[in-house]
């Protein structure tokens, strides 16, 4: 006698007097309950199925609470009844098959919250990665490593998504957003990017309810990275979603019935950190979002779009080395694999002040701080370990490299951020701005510009309204003989003004930090050397 799940919507259960049918299989939630509908005849043998062929074909079909004791024992009399069988046989053919479900749901219930085994990496494979931690330049090969495992262009965006990845491992995890238009790549660069990210340590969400958070183990989502597909298609999670980036942990009140009927109240926990990353069409629509989250616009140049075409071309034609690819992305989940958690302190914090053209500086300040800080749990294998001499507290410190580094990649997030029209408006003022000045024009009109750059009419509307309550574009007045409304741009260096004053106020807090003394340059004493000092003191008092 077993239980025969082989068909998962109509399982088989065979008695030496009774033959049981489980249609439609069981739920795995709602352990409370074993709701089922049985399909039930008894089991003829060759001398009685000639003697009663008439009966043979019975069938009993019942839905039924297994667990509910009054239903079974009314349901044994039934099938008593009804296929002529004793009732003793009834019931222990029921016991048993209750108990063969229990076993199954158990294991299957088991194997959904099996954590993926952390791949263990051989002697070879472990030096490789911690030399490649170790080596000059380990920004730019991990960027070129990211290349080669098959993300093409965006060359910013993708070292800035990776590192932002990464400092899911650290106490304050960065958080991302893609934006761009539909079909530009957002999703695939977001995907590709996470492929270099270990399986147990992310968790990609396509569709989830409104309460699915509340309900992930207590520590299941800690110090991982939380994938979404879309973010229209995850509007029921956003709110404990900022939440759990907030303040690290959601609770949920809820009202529990036990077995015996009790009403309880119970609370759902689920700690954090967490790293989020989402892909949007919608840019205003997630504002809150936003606010938490680093900005990557995705690169609609036709420059790009040649790279992307001319890979799609030679993946088709079966010249991509797919061996490669696979190469370099195990190789960078195996680097992932051997950071470890680690205090970062950044001794030149004080000095580094954002460009007083940012919005909302405050939050924008604290992701600036966050993302040094993240290049420096990057590099914790090229940072001498140091010791708070108070607490014993092991940690490594923020080098100028670091700020450098982060200046150059952060460079375009902070414009961004400085701007007062949205990014998509951005590109499209950006695209006739180029396009103005190589056919030496100051003034436009809708229709032409629409034509050359390919916009909608209802999209170019929105940038037209956009621009105009800026103040980016103004109308002119119609001549007598117009017949169409003409605009012109109002500065077109505007841009650039605002990325040389970002710039420059970044070089300044560089020149700050290279002038302090020398004394100056750590707030903590170097003390890499206590624990050594007080093992020789307890020997000698020893």
């Amino acid at each position: 006698m077993s239980l025969d799940t082989t068909n998962p919507h109509n399982y088989s259960y065979l008695t030496k007097h009774i033959e049981i049918h489980v249609l439609g299989g069981i739920k795995l939630n709602n352990l409370e309950r074993m709701r089922v509908t049985l399909s039930i005849q008894k089991v003829y043998t060759e001398r009685s199925r000639s003697v009663k062929s008439d009966k043979q074909h019975h069938v009993l079909r019942h839905s039924i609470d297994l667990y509910n004791d009054n239903m079974v024992e009314k349901f044994i009399r039934k099938i008593a009844e009804r296929i002529e069988i004793g009732t003793s046989i009834a019931r222990e053919s029921l016991q048993q098959l209750t108990t063969a479900l229990e076993q199954y749901r158990i294991k299957e219930l088991d194997k959904e919250q099996e954590v993926p085994a952390p791949r263990t990496l051989s002697g070879k494979e472990l030096q490789a990665a911690e030399n490649f931690l170790k080596s000059k330049d380990l920004l730019g090969k991990t960027n070129e490593l990211i290349g080669k495992s098959g993300v093409i262009g965006e060359e910013t965006n993708r070292l800035l998504m990776y590192l932002i990845f990464t400092s899911r491992k650290t106490n304050n995890p960065l958080h991302c957003i893609s934006l761009g238009s539909s079909g530009v790549g957002k999703t695939h660069l977001q995907s590709k990017v996470a492929e270099l990210i270990p399986d147990e340590d992310k968790v990609e969400i396509t569709v989830l309810s409104a309460n699915a958070f509340y309900y992930f183990n207590r520590t299941e989502l800690r110090n991982k990275l939380i994938l979404i597909e879309d973010l229209d298609g995850a509007e029921a999670v956003l709110y404990p979603l900022r939440e759990l980036q907030s303040k690290r942990r959601i609770t949920k009140t809820v009202v529990h019935k036990d077995r015996k009927g009790t009403t309880k109240t119970i609370h759902l926990t689920v700690e954090g950190p967490v790293a989020v990353a989402g892909c949007t069409t919608q840019e205003s629509i997630y504002e809150d979002n936003s606010n938490r989250s680093f900005l990557l616009y995705i690169d609609e140049s036709s420059e790009q779009d040649k790279k992307i075409m001319q890979y799609q071309r030679l993946l088709s034609a079966g010249k991509v080395n797919n061996d490669q690819e696979f190469t370099a992305a195990r190789f960078l989940r195996d680097v992932q694999r051997i950071l470890k958690p680690i205090k970062v302190i950044n001794p030149y914090a004080e000095y580094l002040e954002l460009p007083e053209s940012v919005f909302k500086p405050r939050r924008t300040n604290s992701h600036y701080l966050q993302f040094i800080e993240a290049i420096t749990f990057y590099c914790q294998y090229q940072r001498p370990r140091k010791y708070d001499p108070q607490t014993g507290e092991e940690y490594i410190e923020t080098t100028i490299q670091d700020i450098q580094a982060a200046n150059e990649i952060i460079k375009e997030v902070l414009l961004r951020k400085s701007d007062e029209i949205t990014g998509a408006c951005r590109n499209y003022l950006e695209e006739l701005k180029k396009y103005l000045h190589q056919n030496t024009q100051t003034t436009f009109t809708a229709l032409e510009i629409r034509r050359k750059l390919k916009v909608k009419k209802t999209t170019q509307w929105r940038y037209h309204q956009q621009l105009q309550d800026n103040y980016y574009i103004k109308k002119q007045r119609k001549k007598k003989g117009e017949t169409s409304i003409k605009y012109e741009i109002t500065n077109p260096n505007e841009y650039k003004e605002l990325e040389q004053q970002i710039a420059k106020a970044l070089q300044q807090c560089m020149l700050k930090i290279n002038s302090l003394p020398n004394s100056d340059r750590s707030i903590v004493p170097n003390r890499s050397t206590v624990k050594k000092e007080q093992t020789t003191t307890t020997k000698t008092a020893s």
